[in-house]
């Protein structure tokens, strides 16, 4: 299998929640955004600097997958989630049985791998 190729930015953020030290991009204007970003999407400021993501969200909606492609068919359920982290919005595969879900929940944020492919993503974890 060939190496997939480093995409800066993305590769960046995981790699910094997998060293406890997950950030956040954000303008002087206060709006909060995810990497990679060149300028705020909110106001189009290119002034951005790098600020500590909080250790723990909430999730504010959810959805689980009872039935999905051929190809993730032996994955289901899985849920995925929208979390907020105070200044910016997330979205991952929350790590816990479907059932125990709910809005309002507090996780916390890691790097896992999609079994599938083996690619690194953004996990949800219930704190």
């Amino acid at each position: 299998m060939r190496a997939k190729p480093r995409d800066a930015g993305y590769d960046d953020l995981l790699d910094a929640v997998e060293e406890g030290e997950g950030y956040y991009l954000a303008c002087e204007n206060g709006h909060g955004s995810l990497p990679p970003r060149r300028v705020c999407p909110h106001c189009g400021s290119a002034d951005l600097s790098r600020e500590s993501l909080p250790e723990m969200g909430t999730v504010e909606t959810y959805t689980t997958t009872q039935i999905a492609a051929p190809s993730f068919a032996a994955k289901t359920p899985y849920t995925t989630a929208i979390a907020d982290f105070g200044p910016v919005r997330m979205t991952a595969i929350v790590r816990a049985d479907p059932d125990e879900v709910s809005v309002g929940m507090t996780v916390g944020l890691a790097v896992g791998r999609n079994t599938m492919t083996g690619n690194r993503m953004l996990t949800f974890h219930p704190r």
